[in-house]
């Protein structure tokens, strides 16, 4: 296919989630995520290996890096 439809950006509630990034202290591994404002619970969306994967994560969510919370 040469040319792409431009997929919309996906959405996640503000009001009741936060974006997040879960990071191991041993390993470095980072995980994008949602955060439940309520509960604290946390929805993984997608591994981060390369930072094209974290600005990725950025753009399909419209979200703005300094949004982003990061948990150890």
């Amino acid at each position: 296919m040469l040319f792409r439809r431009k997929e919309p950006a996906r959405t996640f509630d503000r009001q009741k989630k936060r974006p997040v990034i879960r990071a191991s202290i041993c390993t470095g591994e980072q995980t994008a995520c949602f955060q439940d404002l309520e509960t604290g619970r946390l929805e993984e969306v997608m591994l981060l290996r390369t930072p094209a994967d974290r600005a990725q994560f950025l753009s399909e969510y419209g979200i703005d890096e300094s949004e982003l919370t990061v948990l150890y």
